[in-house]
């Protein structure tokens, strides 16, 4: 008996492992290898790959392959049909299976509906990815990240609502919604502690 629910059309390969309060919807398919945290939601045909850790209250939403190599840390999200890569340079005539690049995500980020992660990279924790992007490099903490190529265009809260705070010198904002406090120094953010 599971401590999760799976929907009757969904696939789990044995030795699979699935946190408790997790929810994993219609037609996916999650490989043997996966580790998958606590209350985690898996929407309609998503597929995890066997070298694939996913952190605890992720949401991958419907048509989202997760291959080999990526790893997300706990409160990801990942938007309809968005695309991980894990070969630099795939070809169907060659096998490249020992090339595969790792690619993390750190906590609390998003990834917007069918932009796509080029493998290799690390998206900071809390950044916001735009729509249709495409990242090929690594994404700072709190960074909103937007277009094809990607460049970034501002600052994220945690809340999720862009921030008064120009792309570089020095400057603090205050999210409206929670009080917290953000500084910018040498282009990094961070949250203060109150």
């Amino acid at each position: 008996m599971t401590n999760y629910y799976q929907h009757p059309s969904a696939i789990v390969d044995d030795g699979a492992q699935i946190g408790e309060e997790s929810r994993v919807w219609h037609f996916v398919h999650v490989c043997s290898g996966a580790r998958i945290g606590k209350g985690v939601s898996l929407g309609q045909n998503v597929f995890i790959g066997n070298k694939v850790v996913i952190g605890d209250h992720c949401k991958v939403q419907n048509n989202v392959s997760v291959y080999d190599n990526v790893t997300l840390e706990d409160g990801v999200f990942c938007g309809p049909s968005m695309v991980f890569t894990n070969v630099y340079n795939p070809r169907s005539l060659i096998e490249r299976k020992d090339q595969y690049l790792n690619t993390l995500v750190k906590k609390g980020a998003t990834l917007g509906a069918n932009c796509t992660i080029i493998c290799g990279i690390t998206i900071g924790e809390y950044s916001f990815i735009g729509a249709g992007a495409v990242v090929n490099k690594d994404v700072p903490a709190y960074a909103l990240i937007v277009g094809v190529p990607a460049k970034q265009i501002g600052w994220m809260s945690e809340f999720g609502e862009q921030l008064n705070i120009p792309l570089t010198g020095q400057a603090e904002a205050i999210c409206e919604h929670t009080g917290a406090i953000y500084r910018l120094e040498e282009q990094i953010v961070t949250k203060q502690q109150v």
